[in-house]
């Protein structure tokens, strides 16, 4: 009797892959308890640690990190000789922002128009099940052929470093041979990538003080300062006309060398609307994965609804900087800081607290896994060959395991293409895309297990 084709085995398992991301996906497991319950947390954490267990995996544990979360960790030994992978992904998730945008509801997977939706679908608990898929179907084909890790951290997608400083206290945890972070994506549906390059970040909060408590408009308004449009003029200096980022001290020409982004493409892919233009000077590639992008993503003030005729006495925002590779996010917290105080109107108080920061991160494209996972994605993707690209995004535990682990091959692949919208309303994972990235995480851990052995 021929033995089935490992893809075949993938295929069969998906449906069980859709009902357990589906209740992966129910937990609310935003990782800030002012917005929702830390028992979220807690309760998404116990369901991945069980489905480990239910894996065969040892050591199984509850890793409580520096910043007040739990990171899941389980070993499951390989044939002895073997080299040792580690498998990351997180199971935090972003708030569902406008829960009325969605089309359906945020934590209930739901499937639409091929796709299935919900939050953390693609980001990153979809990653977390990609690597179940991969590692059951070699054990249904002969046997996973390397020894295994997994983490599954806690707090990625809030920056507070919790991991991080975890792996860095317990530097013998999450040796390895190679890692695969789950967390990035293809450069778009059907093209297999891997992400070469992430650009850092740094999280501040400003607050902007004029006043000693809010006043009337018409009584004091032209004259009495308020903080509100204090605030808005400090952040219009982070900015040129043209949209790029304009940070005193901080370089903005940098290149990319490697695949472009198409501006039509990029256009279809962030929906712009017709007759807007992009941001920013040179190619999409250099704004996106080359160059330092600032982002304000939210703003402390009174919402329009219950408005009053007031000057407001004090105000807050919280900014995101991007660094990308060549660029030290400790420096560039220093230079938004710097900026920030020195470019406060009227004379206006000015407090900056700083919330999240992560280093950029460059892979070494050369190693031998690279040639494994090329081999894998191109079995896995007929007729398409590996891509590398850059990622916008930040992945902070990148440059610690990379510290801690000279010697470690780090590759980066996930589910986070274009059409996903992570880290909007609507974000989706393609179920097409997670098993064949299932298929290729499969063949490439057997793919690298041979090459050890050569």
């Amino acid at each position: 009797m021929t033995a089935r084709p490992i893809s075949e085995t993938i295929a069969s398992l998906m449906p069980r892959a859709k009902a357990e991301l589906a209740e992966l996906v129910a937990f609310q497991s935003v990782a800030d308890p002012a917005q929702f319950p830390k028992s979220e947390c807690e309760a998404a954490a116990n369901w991945v640690a069980d489905a480990l267990r239910a894996e065969d995996f040892q050591d199984v544990a509850l890793l409580d990190t520096p910043d007040g979360t739990q990171s899941v960790y389980g070993f499951l030994p390989g044939p002895a000789g073997a080299p040792t992978v580690l498998l990351y992904a997180h199971y935090d998730v972003q708030p569902p922002l406008d829960e009325s945008a969605w089309l359906s509801p945020p934590f209930e997977l739901t499937e639409r128009d091929g796709r299935w939706y919900g939050r953390g679908s693609a980001d990153c608990k979809g990653g977390f099940i990609m690597h179940l898929l991969a590692l059951r179907a070699l054990k249904a084909d002969g046997g996973v052929p390397v020894s295994v890790k997994v983490i599954a951290e806690g707090s990625e997608e809030q920056g507070t470093g919790g991991l991080e400083r975890y792996a860095e206290a317990h530097p013998e945890l999450l040796a390895a041979d190679t890692i695969v972070i789950g967390d990035t994506g293809n450069f778009r549906v059907g093209l297999p990538t891997v992400t070469a390059t992430l650009r850092g970040m740094t999280m501040l909060r400003v607050t902007v003080d004029t006043l000693g408590g809010n006043l009337h408009s018409g009584q004091f308004g032209g004259a009495a300062p308020d903080a509100l449009a204090a605030l808005i003029q400090l952040l219009a200096s982070l900015r040129a006309e043209d949209g790029t980022t304009t940070v005193d001290g901080l370089a903005t020409d940098t290149e990319w060398d490697g695949l472009q982004y198409p501006e039509a493409e990029f256009r279809k892919d962030a929906k712009v609307l017709d007759g807007v233009g992009l941001i920013g000077t040179g190619t999409v590639a250099d704004r996106i994965w080359a160059r330092p992008a600032v982002t304000v993503i939210g703003i402390d003030c009174p919402p329009v609804v219950g408005a009053t005729p007031s000057l407001q006495a004090s105000a807050r925002a919280q900014i995101s900087l991007r660094v990308p590779p060549g660029q030290d996010a400790a420096a560039a917290t220093e230079l938004l800081t710097a900026h920030l105080e020195a470019h406060a109107p009227w004379g206006a108080r000015v407090a900056v607290e700083q919330v999240g920061q992560g280093q950029p991160f460059r892979a070494d494209t050369s190693s031998p896994a690279y040639t494994s996972m090329a081999q894998a994605m191109e079995a896995a993707y007929p007729g398409e060959k590996m891509q590398t690209s850059g990622m916008g995004g930040s992945i902070p535990l990148c440059n610690t395991l990379a510290a801690l682990y000279p010697q470690a091959e780090i590759l980066l692949i996930g589910l986070s293409e274009p059409e996903a919208q992570i880290h909007a309303v609507n974000e989706s994972v393609s179920p097409e895309e997670l098993e064949r990235l299932s298929l290729a995480e499969a063949l490439f851990l057997r793919n690298y297990a041979e090459s050890k052995r050569v």
